[in-house]
């Protein structure tokens, strides 16, 4: 799938010659709104410290957690001002003392949950990943957090067969839609929910798409699987999960990756993620006195090491197969961060936010 570009980089890119000393970089300065407390500011280059690398960035992810955050509604909040940005692909343009296996030049991902929202960024080198010269920088940062995310969910929390049918929840979005391409490549049958105009882009994807607004969403999903499905992924929490937990069959898997903030008030910075913790202890425990017909829980959450880098080595290859083709909902230069975080905010993008820090042009 493919969308229409917002802004893209000018032929050139981000300058990896390692001679530029300015730096561009946005902050996030408060809880509110991304217009009140996004700012873009000028700033020296980092340098790269003892064991560490400094990386020209070709793009960076704009991802949800980055609307916690700005929320004060992140399960690990930063204090604020800070530079936010959690994933990013770009290459090294200076290597630390003590580094091994890296270069000048050489084209990377990584993941430092905060920090990618600029041109240049310090890194410590053992969390770097390699990115393959062919693959798109977009399509390489929408595999990082959000592609890993939905790999090792399927592939590593859940003993899925083909055959088997699983829901996944917000089919549309950036870990949802590579979730629902990593299932069917799978040969599982995928059941998705997203809003009504967004179902087309679900279908697309080789999924049955269902309203998630509609009352009685369990009732529609058991009428479609009669036994229950075999695993549910949930980025929404709270009392969804006891609607998921419900539609599962036998032996089936409740994955919870996220919560929804809506109706919390800014600060209230644990509050939401509070509800999947207490069901995932309460299901943990009868679990294990049997109490629940084979039926789990689990939370995930993506992070850095030596599985990460496996499996998004095998995402890459996946992409360039053509096996997964993430869809872009907008390119935008550092200036128009805020514009990229309001459409996260109004939830009608399709899709992933990229921000290209390097030289940009108007579309």
């Amino acid at each position: 799938m493919s969308a229409a570009p917002a802004e893209r980089p000018a032929a050139g890119g981000p300058d990896t010659s390692g001679t530029a000393t300015a730096n561009t970089l946005v902050r996030m300065t408060g809880s509110g709104t991304p217009e009140e407390h996004i700012q873009t500011e000028a700033g020296p280059r980092p340098a790269a410290a003892k064991g560490g690398v400094v990386v020209a960035v070709e793009a960076a992810g704009v991802s949800f957690a980055e609307v916690q955050m700005l929320q004060h509604l992140h399960p690990f909040p930063p204090r604020f001002p800070f530079v936010p940005g959690y994933d990013l692909v770009g290459r090294i343009v200076e290597v630390g003392p003590g580094v091994t296996g890296w270069k000048t030049g050489d084209r990377i991902a990584a993941m430092p949950r905060t920090g990618s929202w600029q041109r240049f960024v310090a890194l410590p080198a053992k969390d770097l990943t390699e990115v393959p010269e062919e693959l798109d920088a977009d399509v390489a940062v929408a595999l990082v957090a959000n592609g890993v995310t939905a790999y090792q969910m399927l592939h590593r929390l859940t003993r899925l067969r083909p055959g088997q049918t699983v829901l996944v929840h917000g089919a549309s979005g950036g870990v949802g839609a590579l979730l629902t391409q990593l299932a069917v490549h799978r040969g599982l049958r995928v059941v998705a929910t997203a809003s009504a105009a967004k179902h087309d882009a679900v279908r697309h994807l080789g999924a049955e798409p269902l309203d998630y607004r509609t009352p009685g969403l369990a009732a529609q999903v058991r009428a479609l699987v009669p036994g229950g499905v075999d695993a549910v992924f949930d980025h929404i929490g709270g009392r969804g999960l006891d609607a998921g937990w419900s539609m599962l069959a036998r032996g089936g898997t409740l994955v919870s990756f996220d919560s929804s903030v809506a109706g919390y008030r800014p600060g209230q910075w644990f509050r939401p993620h509070v509800p999947a913790l207490r069901r995932t202890a309460v299901r943990f425990f009868a679990r294990h006195l049997g109490l629940t017909g084979g039926r789990r829980m689990s939370m995930y959450y993506v992070k850095p090491g030596a599985a990460f880098s496996a499996d998004y080595t095998e995402l890459c290859r996946l992409a360039a197969a053509g096996v997964l083709t993430p869809r872009i909902a907008g390119r935008h230069p550092l200036e128009h961060t805020a514009r990229a975080v309001r459409a996260l905010l109004d939830g009608t993008s399709i899709g992933k936010h990229v921000l290209t820090p390097g030289p940009t042009t108007a579309p």
